[in-house]
């Protein structure tokens, strides 16, 4: 691709949307672009094969002001299967946006309506499904018909909300609102944290795997998921792993560090529900790797650059500071002023991930160009479903 075609990219928010047993549904896609460019900003996004390929088996819900927008080559790049739309309920009320997103509807795209209706406009007949922003107040009383869902709520960025939205019957949810976990009534005793801080620490400095294999030992719920990692389909093998030995010697060391580091967000919560956490540490630590590895960092940074975007949520995970994290885990400066001050590289590229949306300023300050960002994105979701689909 051309460099003017790699710095003119559209910029593209990517949420990932869950259900109420805390799995990945759908990816929201935003772009940020002026209507006039925006046509050709989708083609760019839906033109070529990646985004659909990085995301399977999930689809997505492209989130749009109206569907006149969508002309008949772009929806031709969209299969119904594949692509939802949430368009803006006041678009209804233009008679082009109508019939566009009428057409749509009868060719088999899921459609939600997203936002309230203007007082003199009514949906069309069997469009049913609503999508709702609940960043600013929560979604009232009115309890949606089951039947004609799933429908959406956007902006949940508390567990209040959450629990607002699913009690009316929204049954999908995107937001921050896995960063903000309840507080637990059943907290790890101190025995088992110490223990995952020192696997931590073992991991964090290369220790010797019988060293790893002994603390393996110790945590049963760990191993469990390790082993069954080992096993899965992400590690076809003719005959059964059964030890740790086994499963350190298939994995190796380099996957073995990474999927521990992952399998601690694996623990199902005290709900049964398995943790969202899981797949945004994943995603996380993707798409840091890739960014360092675009900068022309090494293997050995890159390594590093991983691992600072899976520790990024321990104390989330942990319910402890990051000071003390960082503290106890003796990290590399690069990593700890990361994860303290999201200074330095890797700070700024953490900073970035966290974003709500990236600036062209802040990837010409870290020299990404607009398409590889695209890249990183994509790379870091397939990255974290497929993570999501092993543990």
């Amino acid at each position: 691709m051309a460099l003017t075609d790699s710095l003119s990219f559209p910029l593209v928010r990517i949420e990932p949307v869950a259900n109420l047993q805390n799995a990945w549904v759908s990816l929201s896609i935003r772009v940020s672009q002026d209507a006039e460019q925006l046509p050709a900003a989708l083609h760019s996004i839906f033109g070529a094969p990646d985004l659909l390929a990085a995301i399977a088996p999930l689809n997505c819900v492209l989130m749009l002001d109206s569907a006149a927008v969508i002309d008949p080559a772009l929806e031709a790049l969209m299969p119904p299967s594949r692509v939802a739309f949430a368009f803006g309920a006041a678009s209804l009320q233009a008679e082009d946006a109508r019939k566009r997103t009428l057409a749509l509807h009868e060719k088999g795209h899921r459609v939600l309506i997203d936002g309230a209706l203007p007082a003199d406009t009514a949906a069309p007949a069997g469009l049913t499904g609503v999508a709702t922003d609940v960043t600013h107040q929560g979604p009232g009383a009115t309890v949606l018909p089951l039947v004609f869902g799933p429908h959406l709520a956007h902006g949940v960025h508390t567990h209040a909300r959450y629990a607002e939205c699913a009690r009316v019957g929204y049954e999908w949810f995107s937001g921050d609102y896995p960063l903000h976990p309840k507080p637990s009534h059943n907290p790890d005793d101190g025995s088992s944290r110490k223990r995952l801080m020192t696997l931590l620490g073992c991991l964090a400095r290369d220790a010797d795997t019988r060293e790893i294999e002994t603390l393996l030992k110790q945590d049963p719920a760990l191993s469990y998921h390790l082993l069954k990692l080992a096993n899965s389909a992400a590690f076809a093998h003719s005959t059964p792993i059964a030890s740790f030995g086994q499963a350190i010697s298939i994995l190796g060391r380099r996957q073995l560090q990474r999927w521990l580091q992952l399998l601690l967000y694996a623990r199902q919560q005290a709900d049964g529900l398995p943790n969202l956490l899981l797949p945004i540490a994943g995603m996380r630590a993707a798409q840091m790797e890739m960014l360092c590895k675009l900068q022309g960092g090494e293997r050995d940074d890159q390594d590093l650059a991983f691992m600072t975007g899976v520790f990024s949520l321990l104390n989330l995970l942990f319910g402890m500071t990051m000071e003390q994290i960082v503290g106890a885990l003796s990290l590399p400066a690069i990593a700890s002023d990361a994860l303290l001050t999201r200074s330095g590289k890797f700070g700024q590229l953490l900073a970035m991930i966290e974003a709500d949306e990236v600036s062209p300023d802040m990837l010409a300050g870290a020299a990404i160009t607009p398409l590889q960002w695209w890249n990183s994105q994509l790379h870091a979701y397939h990255w974290a479903i497929q993570v999501s689909r092993n543990l």
